[in-house]
């Protein structure tokens, strides 16, 4: 028969060690996941700020811009190895221009750094309607393994007539290429037919009609709405009293 041995109570020195191990493991796993974990996204920059970035003929202008500018790039990354996406707002206080009046063409460059960015303007002289036909941009950041170039000279982007300014105070986009489109902000723009250094009469972009339509067609439901409501109202008040009449 073997005896029956009792069971030796751990050291205490052991048993205060395998309480530290499993107090601390959770808070070491927790520090691992944090380190291994990929960093966050950077956020997107506020809204841009409206710059003016007017052209002058023999001291009278010739080209008017107001617009608030943001470069949306994608580019390949020195630093990650890949092609990454970045939202870029144009700096007016920091950002010079200058460019051309033609009688058929207009060129707007605006230049910040090392980034340039070129607006080219056609004039249909038969129909007398303007464009943005081009557009071209240069860039080069720190993170960029090779400077970016981008251009377009096959667009129709805001049209307007002769003398008059094409004005869009929503955020439109403006797609140039894969790698690059542009966003601009409460634009006001006009390359052709000037006078008295001010804008002309403004045609609104289809996206502030759109925006200008909406309360118009919820007031025009709403009148209808009472009307169906005072018109049921009438007849039955109408029959109420013929009831009465009958009586």
């Amino acid at each position: 028969m073997i005896p029956h041995r009792p069971k030796q109570p751990l050291p205490a020195a052991l048993t205060f060690l395998l309480v530290l191990a499993v107090t601390l493991r959770p808070s070491l796993s927790s520090d691992a996941l944090a380190t291994t974990s990929p960093p966050a996204p950077p956020s997107p920059p506020s809204k841009p700020e409206r710059g003016d970035y007017n052209l002058t003929n023999n001291g009278t202008a010739c080209l008017m811009a107001r617009m608030g500018l943001q470069l949306n790039i994608t580019y390949l990354s020195r630093s990650q190895g890949k092609a990454v996406q970045e939202i870029i707002n144009i700096h007016p206080n920091l950002t010079k221009h200058f460019g051309s009046c033609e009688t058929e063409t207009a060129t707007l460059k605006l230049t910040e750094d090392n980034t340039n960015l070129t607006f080219i303007f056609s004039l249909n002289s038969t129909t007398n309607k303007y464009l943005l036909s081009g557009l071209e941009l240069s860039a080069k950041l720190s993170d960029m393994a090779q400077p970016l170039s981008v251009s377009n000279t096959s667009l129709d982007y805001l049209q307007g007539n002769l003398g008059y300014s094409y004005m869009c105070q929503q955020e439109l986009t403006l797609n140039v290429g894969q790698n690059f489109s542009l966003n601009t902000f409460q634009l006001q723009v006009q390359p052709f037919g000037v006078s008295g250094d001010q804008f002309g009469s403004a045609e609104d972009c289809e996206l502030d009609e759109d925006e200008m339509l909406i309360p118009i067609i919820v007031g025009a439901a709403l009148a209808g709405l009472v009307l169906i409501v005072l018109f049921a109202y009438l007849i039955g008040r109408k029959r109420s009293h013929a009831g009465y009449q009958t009586i």
